[in-house]
């Protein structure tokens, strides 16, 4: 009867484990690590990179294929008018396309559409 209770105990404990942390504008903290998820259409949408023209006039590359999976810090957070905006800035201490060191994101919409896990 013990060794039951035992492995119940077992199975629940790690289902809980193994249980995926929800994002959310509420739990995002400045130092916080997130990745950069795939664009929601041909550029992130979300998350607020200028221009193409203006990465290219900096010498920077438009590949924003290449910035998903990449890992993120987060270094500034505000609050107005009930949306979250954060700050980001890559992990690795490189620039993002070559060009740019630090980037904004609506954190709700940029959830929702996945840009950001």
């Amino acid at each position: 009867m013990k060794n039951l209770f035992f492995i119940a105990f077992l199975s629940i404990v790690s289902m809980n484990a193994q249980e995926p942390k929800n994002l959310s504008s509420s739990t995002i903290a400045i130092g916080d690590i997130v990745t950069i998820g795939a664009p929601s259409g041909q550029t992130y949408q979300h998350i607020l990179f200028p221009r193409t023209n203006f990465i290219i006039k900096k010498g920077g590359t438009t590949n924003f294929q290449k910035l998903q999976g990449t890992k993120v810090v987060v270094t500034d957070k505000e609050v107005k008018n009930g949306k979250t905006n954060i700050t980001i800035q890559r992990k690795d201490g490189k620039q993002f396309l070559n060009s740019i060191p630090l980037v904004k994101v609506h954190v709700e919409a940029a959830v929702a559409a996945k840009e950001i896990q």
